[in-house]
């Protein structure tokens, strides 16, 4: 059992993650909900389709969260706090850059993604007065992505419970209070959005006042621009980015190709989609705390118990998807009418539900490896793993799905993907980098 002195640890740093992820989905529901009760439905469907272009950035500018915890863990694991520092600072300035970037560049956007997408004037005019609010936020958004990393790499998952739950708490209040008691509608949940994003990011510097002080920053700021530094920064960030890139695509085009299906199987397959995103919040708390021990056991050298981790991080991950897949397969008929009350609907997710048990199987040992390659900064094998998958699991089925027309084509192109992932990172684990 001395071997596994850092199960203790893990444990703690899952539950907290977890519990982490779960307070995001119900801040976003409560959100939904209260659009969804305004007189007029184009309020919902225009947050609904700017949501695509927010999804699509933020997601994509992730890398900034994923990169500053392998960094930053990899260098409490060497006992260099200065690193630590510099790390934050540096990734703290991208982060400012790419936001105001954001901002500067938003009318732009805005045409584009709105003559891409399309919809109705009323919804698009509704789309239009979420985005116009929301962009405001960007620079806080992804500023709190590199503090999240930041405490993250320093196993203060604490703190990112912390500052998700002055996020969650403040977004459902200003909803409620823009939304419902101003008549604001799109763009009151827009702007109570932009507004809990600084509130967390005040809570956030609060926060980091505790852990590092002002005179450790000014003493470290002769190294901020290091060569050598900014380009293994520039290089992992611009690995991670197509990873995450071309992962966000797949999704989409998933959700694409089954819209040409028909509208039953189009809301069966978003139906799906959700109890896999449910289950990824439990498993990326696993892939999270994996992230965290990895790279502060690459910064002390510790191979030994890297392999182990991955072990344990690897069955817990696969127990959770399993169960889910299980739970749904075994009671469809109970779970799923907690989400639609469609009963064309409902009959044909028991003929897909089964899909759950591939893409979770395959998913969650998938983003285990995600959270372990990410703790070693390894963006090059990531980036690489997620091209082959797609190449490989995904394009052949897809296109085969297309030419038939066939749902089930379309969910065995989405396991083989999945299976394709594992595959690929776990043969990279199999084989030691130096």
């Amino acid at each position: 059992m001395r071997s596994l002195t850092f199960l203790r640890p893990f444990l703690k740093l899952v539950g907290i993650n977890i519990l982490s992820n779960l307070l995001v989905p119900i801040a976003g529901l409560l959100d939904l909900a209260f659009l969804g009760h305004l007189t007029e439905i184009r309020h919902l469907a225009g947050v609904a389709l700017a949501n695509v272009l927010f999804n699509y950035l933020y997601w994509t500018f992730g890398f900034l969260r994923m990169s500053t915890t392998g960094m930053t863990a990899q260098a409490m694991g060497r006992d260099d706090e200065s690193e630590m520092v510099l790390i934050g600072l540096r990734h703290g300035i991208l982060a400012l850059l790419l936001g105001v970037g954001m901002i500067i560049l938003h009318v732009p956007i805005r045409h584009v993604e709105f003559a891409i997408l399309g919809g109705t004037p009323e919804v698009e005019a509704a789309g239009q007065a979420f985005y116009n609010a929301l962009v405001w936020g960007a620079p806080a958004t992804l500023i709190n992505f590199v503090i999240i990393g930041w405490f993250l790499g320093r196993s203060q998952s604490s703190s990112v419970l912390i500052l998700t739950a002055v996020n969650s708490v403040a977004n459902i209040m200003l909803d409620y209070w823009f939304v419902v008691r101003l008549g604001w509608a799109s763009m009151g949940a827009g702007a109570s959005t932009a507004l809990s994003q600084y509130l967390m990011l005040f809570t956030g510097i609060l926060l980091l006042t505790r852990a590092i002080q002002l005179k450790q920053i000014t003493g470290h700021l002769a190294n901020l621009w290091n060569p050598a530094a900014l380009k293994t920064l520039f290089t992992l960030n611009r690995d991670l980015v197509i990873r995450t890139f071309v992962l966000i695509s797949t999704f989409a085009v998933f959700t694409n190709l089954g819209s040409a299906f028909g509208s039953i199987p189009l809301s069966a397959n978003a139906i799906l989609l959700q109890v896999v995103t449910l289950a990824a919040y439990f498993i990326d708390g696993i892939a999270f705390a994996t992230e965290t021990l990895a790279g502060l056991f690459r910064g002390q050298g510790n191979d030994s118990q890297l392999r182990q981790l991955v072990w344990v991080a690897g069955g817990m991950s696969l127990l959770i998807g399993i169960l889910f897949a299980i739970a749904f397969i075994g009671y469809p008929g109970v779970l799923f009418k907690r989400l639609t009350s469609h009963t064309p609907v409902l009959i044909y997710l028991e003929q897909y539900v089964v899909w759950l048990l591939p893409v979770l199987g395959f998913g969650s040992i998938a983003y285990m490896l995600d959270g372990y390659f990410l703790g070693l900064t390894q963006g090059k094998i990531l980036r690489q793993a997620m091209l082959q998958s797609v190449l490989i699991g995904f394009v052949p089925c897809a296109v085969i799905a297309w030419s038939l027309q066939s749902n089930h084509w379309l969910w065995l192109a989405l396991s083989l993907f999945m299976a394709m992932r594992s595959l690929s990172l776990g043969w990279r684990f199999r084989h030691p980098i130096n």
